[in-house]
C-alpha cells in the first residue's frame, strides 16, 4: 500500500470554493474517535482524528448522526496499524491525490458504508476499481480496514469525516469514476427533510467531481426519500437516468444489513442509476 498522498504544499489553509460551485451544505462530523468521556482514542495520531475539519467552527445542517459506538479490540488494532497508509482524515486542508492513493485505479466514492461488509464484497468482485469509503463511524472504519486486510483487498481506502468537505475541498474536478450512496439516513420526519443528503446542492457539487460517464448509484428502502432522490437526480442537467424511473436492483450491489432491516419491516427497496453526461 502507498502512503497517504495528501498534497503538502496546500496544507497551510483550506482552498476557497470556486465561485461557480455550490456553497457548503450538510455537516462536518464528530467521529467515535472521541469516547463519551472525551478522551481521544488515538492521541498519538495513529488512527482517525476525532474532529478532522474542526466541525465546531463550521455550523451547517447535519445530514447524518455521528454514532459513538464502542470500538472492539480488533477494530482498534486494525485502525492503529492500517490507518497511516490506508486512511485519510477529511480536514479540508489538502488536495487528495487519488492516483497516488490508489495506484492509478479509477476511484468510486462510497458515502456511508456501515460496517463495510458490502463495500468489501464490491471491492473483491471488482479489483480494478478503487473504493474510497467515507464515513464517521469509527467501529465501521476499523471493521472495513480489517476486512480489507484479511481478504487481501488492496483497492479500499477509508476517509474519516464529512463527505461534503471531501468533495468540496479535497477532490479534484472530474476525478471520480462513480458515486455510491446506499441507504442513507432517511430523516423521515418532515421537519428533518432538510437534513437528507440527496439535495439539489449536494448533487450539483458531487457531479463536478465526476468524470464523464461516471455512474451515480443510490439505494433506499424509504419510499418518500426514493421519490425525492428520483426528483433531485432527474433535475440535475449533467446527469441522465439509465432507466425509466427506478432501476432494477443491479447484481453488483450486495445485499446489505440495512436493506434486510427495511425488508423485514415491509419496505420496498429502490435503486437509482444515473450517469454523468459527457
Amino acid at each position: 500500500m502507498s502512503e497517504n498522498p495528501a498534497t503538502p504544499e496546500t496544507t497551510a489553509a483550506a482552498p476557497a470554493a470556486p465561485v461557480d460551485e455550490p456553497r457548503p451544505l450538510g455537516t462536518t462530523a464528530v467521529s467515535a474517535a472521541v469516547p463519551r468521556r472525551g478522551k481521544p482514542m488515538f492521541p498519538d495520531g495513529t488512527g482517525p482524528a476525532a474532529d478532522p475539519a474542526g466541525s465546531h467552527h463550521e455550523r451547517r445542517i447535519r445530514s447524518f448522526q455521528p454514532r459513538r459506538s464502542r470500538v472492539t479490540a480488533s477494530q482498534g488494532e486494525a485502525l492503529r496499524r492500517l490507518w497511516p497508509t490506508w486512511g485519510v482524515d477529511v480536514d479540508g486542508l489538502s488536495r487528495l491525490d487519488l492516483d497516488a492513493f490508489f495506484g492509478g485505479l479509477p476511484v468510486v466514492l462510497e458515502i456511508g458504508f456501515g460496517m463495510g461488509e458490502a463495500t468489501a464484497q464490491m471491492a473483491a468482485a471488482d479489483p480494478g476499481t478503487g473504493i474510497l469509503g467515507c464515513d464517521v463511524h469509527t467501529p465501521g472504519q476499523g471493521s472495513l480496514l480489517g476486512l480489507a486486510e484479511r481478504n487481501g483487498l488492496s483497492n479500499i481506502r477509508v476517509a474519516n469525516g464529512d463527505a461534503i468537505i471531501l468533495l468540496r475541498e479535497m477532490l479534484a474536478p472530474a476525478s471520480l469514476a462513480g458515486l455510491r450512496v446506499y441507504f442513507p439516513d432517511p430523516w423521515p420526519k418532515k421537519r428533518h427533510h432538510k437534513r437528507r443528503l440527496i439535495q439539489p446542492e449536494f448533487v450539483a457539487l458531487a457531479t463536478t467531481r465526476l468524470a464523464p460517464g461516471a455512474l451515480v448509484h443510490c439505494a433506499t428502502d424509504w419510499e418518500p426519500y426514493a421519490e425525492q432522490m428520483l426528483e433531485v437526480l432527474s433535475a440535475e442537467p449533467t446527469l441522465e437516468n439509465l432507466h425509466d424511473g427506478y432501476a432494477p436492483r443491479p447484481d453488483f450491489r450486495p445485499f446489505t444489513r440495512f436493506e434486510g432491516q427495511g425488508l423485514d419491516k415491509g419496505h420496498v427497496v429502490h435503486d437509482l442509476l444515473f450517469r454523468r453526461r459527457g
